[in-house]
């Protein structure tokens, strides 16, 4: 097989070493070696065999084994994952250090430790509402002053003639706002690009994601959402505050910034993967209520995108960071709007209140609603498929950060024309009465007292067009203004998503659903002219939504509640459930959801909620990699040294174990060991000699870990000398003495139940005398995921 010649990444951003085919190595599912055992200088050390990489173009054959009658490469979805990622240390390593300090701690210091959980989640809550705040007020007034100037422009030379200066002042103040924020996600830090969702989809399901929470990431987003929602593109600033929250939560339960190389010397005890996760997952559920105005919706959005490791105090330290998320954002902008105490602004989007009376529906109605929750479907996998062959143009051809600057001009100043085309020939001319807010009316070619109504669409921020469709009066749009802004909204915001800039679909989603399903309720009232069931069609808006936004996302759970807590009527839950299951079910026929594209094109080893269907026959004997890499219990220094260096193997885990003096049986598994432990007892020099020869040798703690946390240093930065490479090193106080375990015929999916509910990264395969014969990780669970059809084509294969 030819080796890859393309590397993916989140930013579509490429570099020399993917040009020359020496970009980050990737794993394929190729059969799995014979165990054969190999013996050191000092002990016995297994080795996993090199796994060889693939081109993305390559046709792959399976051949048959002819002993166990199986193909010796089994096909999955994407054939490759990507080695630069490694799964989070959530399980707790209960070494003699860890259960020393627990035993020591009085019930007085677990309570001051559950305080402090408290605490954190409160502080996390009031930062992501002040960044909400900060968002949400800049962008009004950036968005508001561009508007203001484009306005009086355009009113200016409809008199005089000349609006083609009116659409160059348009482009060219996109174009300075998309700049900065392009400049900005494109050559400072290019994990900021997107809405970051995918991101932490990823942590939460257990994948560490470089530099995925950072403070620079966190400034860089903010900056780049402004940028992007004031330069006019088809974006949302809402699922920016997401990817926010989680960065907010990350640094704030760390007590100290990595990148600003200060340590306040608070949530020491928090600096380990297992309580960093559960904080980043109250900051997202914060950043979802902050979005949305929707704490509840916020906790089921870390539910649904987290593992199965959930507890009571856990999920009410997440709704306590929600609500107070929301109550922040609500409280500075009432004093923002010179209102006081009028928390009448529980989120970034307000989609308005949904009266009962004035927009109730009809059990008759249910059925037309299921129908336009397919429809979502489709129109929500044509969406994904659009954007997933641009995100392949883009990762092929635009992958320097220069061109994808260029990109993001050309997109701003091809919306800002688009736009103004649209306006310009429009004939919808409405009444400008005083039940219209309409924030910048442009009367154009309208007569007087009117305004345009295409304008209404475009000429606004995209929260605020959402709204408009929602609320405005019957007769506020017709059929042909809705249908052709539709068509081009739905094409920019496919061309804008994956862009080098910081930008959330939610909102261009819910503006593309709304156009539509309001364009739906108006031919639905056309048809029955007198009968008052179809009279407002802001209901058939807000059902559209839903439903592209569910065709596009595919959230069942979650969505129905951040729908539900954002209109602020409970009348429309079951419509809204229907409609999202159903887009869901239509939409997952033909493509995946939007955010699991980009999560296959980045080969992140994700791991879905269930194994395969099919998968029964799998046990962990194919699944495993073997032959391991162990250690014994008292290894030489020499021996781990080599091994750490060894850039073939790169491992992360490795198996401990212990040999019977005088005897010839096999050496037996004692316990589990990590590389990051290792670098730091190799820092420290904890050499068995050592600690002999310097009584007054201070014993390593829980703290030097933790403060080497989570930035470990190189092996490479580690010197060795040749006499300390001749020391032996004891493991037995630092390995995990009770790792989890499973038989070589457990079977696939209770293998993947064990990693997906208890966050594991590591599980070693034992045989009847607990002899190491394997080593299960993610990613050989992830490539063994496979797509809807490739186990059943599997079996057909072997018969």
């Amino acid at each position: 097989m030819a080796n890859i010649t393309k590397k993916v990444s989140w930013s579509s951003r490429g570099d020399d070493s993917a040009l020359t085919g020496e970009g980050t190595p990737l794993l394929n599912g190729t059969e799995i070696p014979k165990p054969s055992r190999k013996l050191s200088g000092s002990g016995s050390v297994f080795r996993i065999g090199r796994f060889s990489t693939v081109d993305l173009e390559d046709d792959i054959t399976s051949e048959e084994d002819p002993i166990r009658g199986r193909p010796k490469e089994i096909p999955h979805n994407e054939k490759l994952l990507s080695l630069k990622y490694e799964s989070l240390d959530y399980d707790n390593i209960e070494n003699q250090l860890f259960l020393e300090e627990e035993r020591r701690m009085s019930p007085m210091g677990f309570r001051c430790l559950e305080i402090s959980r408290w605490v954190i989640c409160g502080l996390i809550g009031i930062l992501t509402g002040l960044i909400a705040c900060f968002i949400d007020i800049m962008v009004e007034k950036l968005a508001g002053y561009k508007y203001q100037v484009i306005k009086e422009n355009i009113e200016k030379f409809t008199e005089v003639g000349g609006l083609s200066i009116s659409l160059i002042l348009w482009a060219v103040l996109n174009c300075a706002f998309v700049l900065v924020g392009g400049i900005m996600v494109a050559f400072f830090e290019p994990i900021a690009a997107g809405s970051g969702i995918p991101q932490i989809k990823c942590y939460l399901n257990g994948v560490k994601i470089p530099r995925v929470v950072r403070l620079k990431t966190l400034v860089v987003k903010v900056i780049g959402v402004i940028c992007s929602v004031a330069g006019g593109l088809a974006v949302g600033k809402e699922g920016p505050m997401i990817h926010s929250g989680a960065v907010v939560a990350a640094g704030v339960s760390q007590g100290r910034s990595t990148s600003l190389k200060r340590d306040f010397k608070m949530f020491e005890y928090f600096r380990r993967d297992t309580e960093k996760r559960d904080f980043v997952s109250a900051g997202a559920a914060a950043g979802v209520s902050a979005a949305f105005g929707a704490p509840v919706g916020g906790v089921l959005f870390s539910l649904e995108e987290g593992a199965s490791f959930w507890n009571q105090m856990l999920t009410w330290r997440i709704f306590f960071a929600s609500m107070i998320s929301t109550f922040t954002l609500n409280f500075f902008l009432s004093i923002y709007h010179g209102k006081p105490g009028d928390l009448s602004n529980p989120g970034l989007i307000n989609f308005g209140r949904f009266e009962s009376d004035s927009v109730a529906y009809y059990y008759y109605e249910i059925p037309l609603f299921m129908c336009m929750g397919a429809l979502g479907g489709l129109l929500g996998a044509l969406f994904n498929s659009i954007n997933y062959w641009l995100t392949i143009f883009r990762i092929r051809y635009v992958h320097r950060p220069c061109l994808q600057v260029i990109e993001a001009l050309l997109v701003a100043a091809v919306t800002a024309a688009v736009s103004f085309t649209m306006i310009y020939f429009s004939n919808d001319c409405q009444p400008l009465g005083p039940e219209h807010n309409e924030e910048y009316p442009l009367q154009l070619f309208c007569a007087d007292g009117e305004y345009n109504a295409m304008a209404t669409a475009f000429f606004n921020t995209p929260e605020r067009s959402v709204r408009s469709l929602f609320h405005n009066q019957p007769g506020s749009y017709n059929p042909m203004t809705l249908g052709l802004f539709t068509l081009t909204y739905f094409f920019l915001a496919c061309w804008t998503y994956g862009l080098a800039v910081s930008a959330g679909v939610f909102i261009p989603s819910l503006l593309i659903g709304a156009a539509w399903g309001r364009l739906c309720g108006i031919l639905l009232a056309s048809f029955t002219p007198t009968s008052p069931i179809w009279a407002d069609p802001g209901k058939y808006a807000l059902i559209g939504a839903a439903a592209q936004l569910g065709g596009i996302v595919r959230m069942t759970l979650s969505l129905t509640v951040i729908m539900v807590e954002a209109t602020g009527n409970v009348t429309y839950g079951l419509p809204i459930m229907l409609v999202l299951m159903i887009a869901k079910i239509v939409g997952d026929y033909f493509q995946e959801g939007l955010y699991d594209i980009h999560i296959k094109l980045q080969s992140v080893p994700f791991l879905h909620w269930e194994a395969p269907a099919t998968s029964h026959w799998l046990t962990a004997r194919e699944v495993m990699s073997s032959p391991v890499t162990c250690f014994n219990r008292i290894e030489k220094v020499g021996t781990i040294v080599d091994v750490l260096s060894n850039t073939s193997t790169n491992h992360n885990g490795f198996p401990v174990v212990v040999q019977v003096l005088d005897s010839d049986e096999p050496a037996k598994l004692c316990g589990l060991i990590l590389r990051s432990q290792l670098i730091v007892l190799l820092k420290h020099k904890v050499f068995v000699e050592l600690a002999r020869s310097r009584l007054s040798q201070r014993k390593l703690q829980l703290k030097d870990f933790r403060d080497a946390y989570p930035r470990f240093p190189p092996i490479q930065s580690i010197h060795v000398s040749q006499d300390e490479r001749e020391c032996m090193m004891d493991l037995t106080e630092f390995m995990n003495p009770t790792p989890y375990t499973v038989p070589q015929d457990t079977s696939l999916p209770r293998v993947f139940k064990l990693f997906r509910a208890l966050g594991l990264r590591h599980l070693v395969v034992a045989d009847d005398v607990n002899r190491v014969i394997g080593l299960v990780t993610r990613k050989d669970l992830a490539r063994y995921h496979l797509g809807k059809h490739g186990l059943e084509e599997l079996q057909l294969a072997q018969t």
